[in-house]
């Protein structure tokens, strides 16, 4: 499925007034990401977004397990990561996480900008599914693209289907972008 048909998608990473965009606690040496994760916790005890900090132990166990396998399952279809644990966006947005993340800021990178080799989708979060399941349903770019023509090349389409099944399509962008300016 060519590209081009697909030129305007695209991904959308929310960040909480106060924290920066495009960084990943998972990237932090395991202390650091230990403090900030109980700092933010501790500050935002009724933020939706740092719940899951309020029990790191668990979260950064879960979270790691569920990155290695995505960045294996990505890698066995011919990804290519340059990094460990990838940065989460969502394809054409979510008012759902919006919200989660306190209506803050918004970084939006065009799906074409990131090379095919760098980017993996899954139905919903991942971290959640992975809890769940113990697994993730992980697609390639051009996998969603051949998804997205059996809705006859119907993005809208396509997106209130997944929206039914999971509330949004995460993105995972397996390489480091240019950081926003504040």
């Amino acid at each position: 499925m060519p590209e081009h048909k697909y030129p305007d998608l695209k991904i959308i990473h929310y960040c909480h007034p106060d924290c920066r965009p495009l960084e990943n606690i998972m990237r932090l040496p395991k202390d650091e990401a230990f403090a900030l994760a109980k700092k933010l916790a501790d500050s935002h005890p009724d933020t939706t977004a740092f719940y899951r900090f309020s029990d790191f132990e668990n979260y950064y166990r879960l979270r790691k397990a569920s990155d290695a396998l995505l960045r294996s399952k990505f890698i066995s279809l011919g990804g290519r990561p340059d990094i460990k644990h990838p940065y989460s966006f969502v394809l054409e947005g979510s008012d759902y996480l919006d919200r989660w993340f306190g209506c803050g800021k918004k970084t939006i990178v065009s799906l074409s900008s990131i090379p095919d080799h760098a980017v993996s989708f899954t139905y919903g979060d991942s971290v959640a599914t992975y809890q769940k399941s113990g697994s993730h349903e992980l697609v390639t770019k051009m996998m969603l693209f051949a998804r997205i023509a059996e809705f006859e090349n119907r993005i809208d389409d396509f997106l209130v289907y997944i929206r039914g099944k999971c509330r949004y399509l995460e993105v995972q962008v397996w390489c480091d972008l240019p950081r926003p300016l504040p």
